[in-house]
């Protein structure tokens, strides 16, 4: 099982508007600095899946015809932004498993044009080609899941946007066991801890809880890159720092194109 990891930033990720802190200005001289929406695509024999859909440059990426399924987390805007054009174009359906928040994001669940929503339940399992798709509950202000996938005993927790997780959930992971465990960690250490979104004492405390092989941290902001610049030393080992186009094979390898 083969993710990629697409994209690893949160809405404020770098470089952003406005902000001239030493990240964001790094990251606009350096496109390597830079953070496209969270986003991921799972390769699993000949099966794609991509998580997530904040990408804009969609049609670009993928052929017509060729379109991987969608598994979407929830409907705020930076996880479906890349929708809003596709949708119009011509072709076969493409299939969008989503949680089942009928109010979407403004008219396009009403209006899905080419795609085609299909609602999933939490913790109601299904297959997509070979693997086997768990949704689970996350914390979050809009209906969100994080989905664990699982292909020839290989296995995969894709988690975002969350601040926490709900105790069925973290049952779960623990007794499921994940090798790769993908994280929301949208800020540094923080005195009073965020809404909707993990910071790194929290999502350090659910790693290790679950206890995967490995941990990827995603859904960065530029305060939690700017931590890192002087205290990336100090993360755990087998805890690390996603980057955009990352690639993650298995538990153990990890490799950057």
């Amino acid at each position: 099982m083969r993710l990629t990891l697409l994209g690893t930033g949160s809405t404020s990720a770098p470089p952003l508007y406005g902000c001239e802190c030493a990240v964001c200005t790094d990251a606009r001289s350096n496109p390597g600095l830079r953070r496209r929406p969270a986003s991921a695509l799972l390769e699993a024999g000949a099966t794609r899946l991509l998580i997530d859909a904040g990408l804009t440059d969609l049609a670009e990426r993928f052929q017509t015809g060729d379109f991987p399924k969608v598994l979407l987390t929830h409907f705020h805007p930076d996880h479906v932004q890349g929708l809003f054009h596709l949708r119009w174009g011509l072709g076969k359906r493409i299939a969008a498993y989503c949680p089942p928040d009928s109010e979407g994001c403004a008219d396009l669940y009403k209006n899905p044009g080419l795609l085609d929503f299909k609602p999933v339940r939490k913790f109601a399992s299904f297959r997509e080609g070979a693997v086997t798709i768990m949704p689970v509950a996350l914390i979050h202000s809009k209906v969100t899941l994080g989905y664990c996938l699982e292909y020839q005993g290989s296995r995969i927790a894709y988690l975002t946007d969350t601040d926490g997780l709900p105790p069925r959930t973290e049952a779960f992971l623990r007794n499921w066991k994940p090798s790769v465990l993908v994280i929301d960690c949208s800020y540094p250490p923080m005195a009073n801890a965020p809404k909707n979104h993990n910071d790194l004492t929290r999502a350090l405390a659910i790693i290790e809880t679950i206890q995967p092989e490995r941990a990827w941290l995603t859904h960065i902001g530029h305060e939690l890159d700017a931590w890192l610049k002087d205290n990336g030393h100090l993360l755990p080992p087998k805890v690390f720092v996603a980057r955009d186009d990352d690639i993650i094979h298995d538990s153990i390898d990890v490799t950057t194109e």
